[in-house]
């Protein structure tokens, strides 16, 4: 892993309670990178798809049997909505948010961070995964590298890209999308002496 740059000190001034969301492929570690930056940025933590599945009061994986993804994509783009409107909030967002450009307006809250992590690497984290509806694929790998062929520009649309091998530890990747978070913000003006 390289050396992190730090991360400037009033990094939670110039935020300005902004929240962060982040965005990139499922199983990129957008939750569990979430939770940590959540902690230590002092934030409260959420979830869209954990969201979703309280307001349809099923899981995803039902939505999805029951009235399949443009259902799933309208709930998605209300949850959205309703949370940006909130301050000082990391949001892990599902991977497909970002195809629906009415979610953009929403994402543009806050500051949009895109974990990008190689399919291979998401592929070995989910291959046991049953939960999640776009990989009931015959070929999971494939489906996975199309679904990113498809949304890379997307993605690519954030604030800020983080460039990962997927096997880095949370709180390494935490500290990460804080220095490059740290690199966007316009510095907080120091009052002129008198």
């Amino acid at each position: 892993m390289t050396e992190l740059q730090d991360i400037p000190a009033d990094l939670n001034t110039r935020l300005k309670g902004s929240s962060i969301f982040i965005i990139g492929m499922m199983g990129c570690g957008k939750t569990t990178v979430g939770r940590v930056l959540a902690e230590s940025l002092g934030y409260r933590f959420f979830d869209t798809d954990a969201l979703i599945e309280t307001v349809a009061g099923k899981s995803i994986k039902q939505i999805f049997a029951a009235s399949g993804e443009a259902e799933f994509r309208q709930i998605e783009t209300q949850v959205l909505a309703e949370i940006s409107a909130y301050t000082r909030l990391v949001i892990a967002t599902g991977g497909g948010i970002v195809v629906n450009r009415q979610n953009w307006s929403y994402l543009h809250h806050g500051v949009i961070v895109w974990l990008d992590v190689p399919v291979e690497a998401i592929y070995q984290r989910l291959a046991a995964d049953t939960t999640r509806p776009l990989l009931q694929d015959p070929d999971p790998r494939g489906k996975l590298q199309t679904l990113l062929e498809q949304r890379r520009s997307l993605y690519a649309q954030a604030d800020v890209r983080v460039l990962l091998q997927g096997d880095e530890p949370p709180e390494w990747v935490s500290d990460r999308v804080l220095a490059e978070i740290g690199k966007i913000l316009n510095p907080i003006d120091e009052p002129a002496p008198s």
